[in-house]
């Protein structure tokens, strides 16, 4: 497996484990719909949680978060929206992205909620 596929899978579960300590229950992982992924949709309470994870090596160039780009978003709402028909929820539903820097062997993880106000 390529070096970005298996820094990837390791982000995913930095992610999933940060959202369990916090009390969210995880629901779906690599959730797919038409062509729209969503990395993990976890919930707490009454309150579904759409996460994008963005994970780099390097913040050069940017912050991890602001490469969620417009269309991500779009897709994401779209595989979220059908999640919830799917399953017939009544939640309120919130997009998180949590941003994970790689340092050499050091992670540092950030947990925006509601992300997507900021776009």
């Amino acid at each position: 497996m390529a070096w970005h596929n298996e820094i990837g899978k390791i982000g995913e579960k930095m992610a999933a484990e940060h959202l369990q300590k916090q009390g969210y229950q995880i629901l779906e992982r690599n959730y797919i719909f038409d062509k729209a992924e969503v990395d993990i949709i976890a919930q707490k309470h009454d309150i579904l949680v759409a996460v994008e994870v963005k994970l780099r090596s390097t913040t050069d160039f940017g912050n991890p978060q602001d490469f969620v780009s417009k269309k991500k978003i779009k897709l994401m709402v779209k595989a979220t929206d059908h999640y919830v028909v799917e399953n017939d929820l009544d939640v309120e539903v919130r997009f998180d992205i949590i941003a994970i820097s790689v340092q050499g062997k050091k992670f540092s993880l950030q947990h925006l909620e509601d992300a997507f106000l900021y776009f």
